[in-house]
């Protein structure tokens, strides 16, 4: 599917998807990811619903989210390029991928965040209310980065 709103575009066709880009700004200029292998990369957009923000043909922008499309979705890897910051883009795109048909009637939606809150908070996302019933395995530095 494709979504315009002044001269922008946002499709969720994993063809058009500038891997390099992507690779580049979540190895280089992200805090979630930094050191991300390539593969690694290749592998999460292959198994996930994601969704590319262009300027014109150039990729400024990307959300991936990882669903079972019927009851439950993680958004992860949300980013603008600074060149396209400031504009209201991230929070179309984040409201496009809400949006998105596959995710209607969906429980819960989760993410993390470390500096986004206000972003979020404006489409409907609140913390955790019962914390309490999560738990996670976290591995900062999993030996599949390791080059």
């Amino acid at each position: 599917m494709e979504w315009t709103r002044d001269g922008f575009e946002i499709s969720d066709d994993n063809a058009r998807i500038d891997r390099d880009l992507v690779h580049r700004f979540l190895r280089d200029d992200s805090y979630w990811s930094r050191g991300v292998p390539r593969e690694v990369v290749d592998r999460s957009i292959d198994h996930a619903l994601c969704f590319s923000l262009f300027d014109g043909n150039d990729q400024v922008g990307f959300a991936r989210l990882i669903t079972d499309r019927s009851t439950f979705s993680f958004l992860a890897d949300v980013f603008i390029l600074p060149s396209h910051r400031g504009r209201g883009l991230a929070r179309w795109l984040c409201q496009t991928v809400l949006e998105h048909p596959d995710l209607r009637g969906q429980r819960r939606i989760l993410l993390g965040t470390d500096d986004a809150h206000g972003l979020y908070a404006q489409l409907g996302f609140t913390p955790l209310a019962q914390t309490e019933r999560f738990m996670d395995i976290f591995r900062p530095a999993p030996e599949i980065y390791e080059t």
